[in-house]
């Protein structure tokens, strides 16, 4: 449907607060405690309702539930997304905190939530939508686009926009696309950003060796379907990577139940399928056991895993539009397929991240993102504790030798940063992500010189601090929190410190060792 034939509604000026304010706010509701998950949507709603000036929550809005954090202690933490007549407030997500007994405790808000009407918008031309958008994207081959009717606050001027997805291929074949937001009004281009995240049988692996894998029997023989954790593994057979579905492909099937030869660039096209199947399972275990999320949505459906993608694409991607997994082969020279342990865990983190927190790619919220998935999926290596890919801070080390990011200093690199400034959210979000990453290292394991499983380390501090460090278990599992319970969509590096010290808060107390670790590594990458 073309912008021209869509029916134009109209939107009120949305008053705009500061980011991700956790405000503590007057417990005004009902005292019933709610003892069941329905029970505590329920209490977050009329809580939402009973306090509408702390949400700015008026006529014509509507929230919808997109998760649900229950404590151990009662607690409870639901995240909506607002609309307004309908349309999807971008900006305007908000976490619910609730008490034992249901009553409000806290709040995190996103950049709107002051929806008072105070003006009307004109009809909106149609060359504002999809035009301009397919215009943005002049790299993606065969493209087709979608317009949204928004209202658009993420960066503190409301505004009515439309909101075009731009879908095709890219030059190897794999998913290519773009968001672009343009101005309802005057049709000028808001923003853009990419549209997809790039990055029991016997299986001989091409980066972790021999492992055992979850198959299923069928027809005789087995297929490469994890029943435990609802997985499948396709092969794409090089299929543009634009068209897939999660219907698409061919399931790898054996007689044997024997998978792969463990051969880098290998012809035998379940090679790379082994490694894909085996770290699919041990991203799902990593967030079960460690953070008992059972799922990449924590609806405990397993996604679809397809490799062979493209032609000669060197990369990996994960699509919420499919809920797959999609990899390449590698450049067919110098790089193997995209299949090792901390790449797969860092694409499926990209949907653990569209299912929390919806960290918008673009700025410094990008940047956290992708740094998001650079943590769990590194996290998730050390959580395999494989012998052939051990625990470490270099991420992609294996598929992308020596290795694409490290986290002790990302400047390494070329191109990331490590230290904040005020201009890091105009980096690309790969190179952004260098900020969070190493403060992950810095709370993790501490500044200066250090040998760990082998590889030397040497962090430095931005203010010229001496950082000690509280081991990386205790600093994922304050991430965790800080990304499902505290942060929204517009996050960035100041609101993560304050996400990151309510988690330490609520998992190790105010004040204690592991509280001042997480305060003092963010203030050693100047953020304040």
């Amino acid at each position: 449907m073309t912008p021209s034939s869509r029916r134009v509604r109209t939107a009120g000026a949305i008053a705009v607060v500061a980011a991700l304010a956790a405000v503590a706010v007057p417990a005004t509701t009902a005292s019933a405690a709610p003892a069941t998950r329905d029970a505590a949507i329920a209490q977050a709603r009329a809580n939402v309702t009973h306090n509408a000036g702390v949400f700015g929550y008026g006529a014509g809005q509507d929230l919808v539930l997109k998760d649900v954090v229950l404590d151990a202690d009662g607690t409870s933490h639901i995240r909506f997304d607002r609309t307004y007549q309908g349309l999807p407030v971008v900006g305007g997500d908000l976490v619910v905190h609730q008490d034992t007994r249901g009553r409000l405790k806290d709040t995190s808000r996103a950049a709107a939530h002051d929806a008072a009407v105070k003006s009307t918008v004109p009809k909106v031309p149609a060359q504002s939508g999809a035009a301009n958008a397919l215009s943005a994207a002049p790299g993606v081959r065969d493209a087709t686009s979608t317009p949204e009717l928004v209202v658009w606050a993420a960066d503190g001027t409301p505004r009515l926009a439309w909101r075009t997805v731009v879908e095709g291929t890219g030059e190897h074949g794999q998913p290519a696309g773009k968001v672009v937001v343009t101005d309802a009004t005057t049709g000028e281009q808001i923003e853009s950003y990419d549209a997809e995240h790039q990055a029991a049988g016997t299986g001989n692996s091409e980066y972790t060796g021999q492992v055992t894998i979850e198959t299923t029997a069928a027809n005789g023989g087995y297929t490469l379907t994890d029943p435990v954790r609802g997985h499948v593994t396709k092969d794409a057979g090089n299929l543009s990577a634009g068209s897939i579905k999660a219907t698409s492909g061919t399931p790898f099937t054996s007689t044997t139940n024997v998978w792969g030869d463990g051969r880098k660039f290998s012809a035998n096209r379940a090679t790379a399928a082994v490694d894909a199947h085996a770290n699919t399972a041990w991203t799902y275990d990593y967030y079960k056991n460690v953070h008992g999320r059972n799922g990449i949505k924590n609806d405990g459906k397993g996604a679809t895993v397809f490799v062979h993608v493209g032609t000669n694409w060197d990369n990996a991607q994960w699509s919420d539009s499919c809920f797959c997994m999609m990899t390449g082969d590698g450049n067919g020279n110098t790089d193997p397929e995209q299949v090792d342990l901390d790449t797969m865990g860092h694409e499926m983190t990209h949907g653990v991240t569209s299912a929390t927190a919806n960290l918008r790619y673009s700025g410094e919220s990008g940047g956290l993102n992708e740094s998001t998935s650079d943590i769990f999926g590194t996290m998730v290596e050390w959580y395999a504790n494989n012998k052939v890919d051990t625990g470490d801070y270099l991420f992609s080390d294996q598929s992308t030798p020596p290795w694409l990011r490290r986290f002790d200093k990302p400047s390494l690199d070329g191109k990331s940063a490590d230290c904040w400034s005020s201009s890091v959210g105009k980096l690309d979000v790969h190179f952004s992500s260098g900020v969070g990453n190493h403060w992950f290292y810095l709370a993790s394991e501490g500044s200066g010189g250090k040998t760990v499983n082998g590889v030397a380390y040497n962090s430095p501090t931005c203010n010229k601090s001496t950082v000690t460090g509280i081991g990386n278990q205790k600093v994922a599992k304050i991430w965790y929190r800080a990304l499902t319970v505290y942060m929204t969509s517009t996050t960035n590096y100041k609101g993560a410190r304050a996400a990151s010290l309510n988690a330490a808060r609520d998992l190790y107390g105010a004040g204690s060792t592991e509280y001042n670790a997480v305060a003092a590594a963010w203030s050693a990458v100047n953020v304040n």
